[in-house]
């Protein structure tokens, strides 16, 4: 592997959060960042989305979404990295939980709950997450405090990074950039591992 392109051979899979679709902002920056690094990205829609409806599928057809979106990339399983933002990255997290083969997972402004319910966390999952995350969120996200989400990530049995873009809330808005250099430069480490 070259210097050049220390991600050739990676695919990365990037799902959007349930109020966008794939050309969100972040998401665009990621896989620019990534694709220089000779990562193979796919940006998905969900099915809701692609029907013109706004309100998200249930769980069951999201996750198959995901399973069929990561089939598509077009790299060896165990080299396929799963994400995005909010719930794209809460499904993708969900569906490696489940068994689907993965790199590793990228999480940005991981809703561990609905803002304002600390009572209804997402976390049943992580206990099965077997890959190296990355946590990209707000340190004043509604979604989930610092101290929350560092709690719930001691779940996985997996290592994990959290990156805190210090005063920002759940949209990460002016932080594009930021977000995809951070997520291109941990990719790169490990796919070295």
């Amino acid at each position: 592997m070259s210097k050049a392109q220390p991600l050739k051979g990676v695919g990365l899979l990037l799902a959007p959060g349930a109020s966008a679709d794939s050309a969100q902002n972040a998401l665009v920056a990621i896989d620019a960042a990534t694709s220089v690094l000779g990562a193979t990205v796919s940006r998905m829609d969900f099915p809701y989305r692609l029907a013109g409806r706004r309100a998200p599928d249930r769980e069951p057809v999201l996750l198959a979404a995901v399973e069929a979106a990561a089939k598509s990339v077009g790299v060896k399983p165990g080299r396929l990295a799963l994400g995005g933002r909010s719930m794209g990255g809460r499904i993708c997290s969900m569906a490696v939980a489940e068994g689907l083969p993965a790199l590793a997972l990228v999480l940005v402004s991981y809703p561990l709950h609905p803002p304002g319910r600390p009572d209804k966390l997402r976390t049943a999952h992580l206990h099965n997450v077997e890959v190296p995350c990355l946590f990209v969120s707000g340190t004043r996200d509604a979604f989930g405090t610092p101290a929350e989400l560092e709690a719930a990530s001691r779940l996985i049995p997996a290592p994990v990074t959290h990156v805190w873009l210090d005063g920002k809330d759940h949209g990460l808005r002016g932080c594009d950039g930021r977000v995809a250099e951070e997520v291109a430069g941990w990719l790169a480490g490990v796919a070295r591992t």
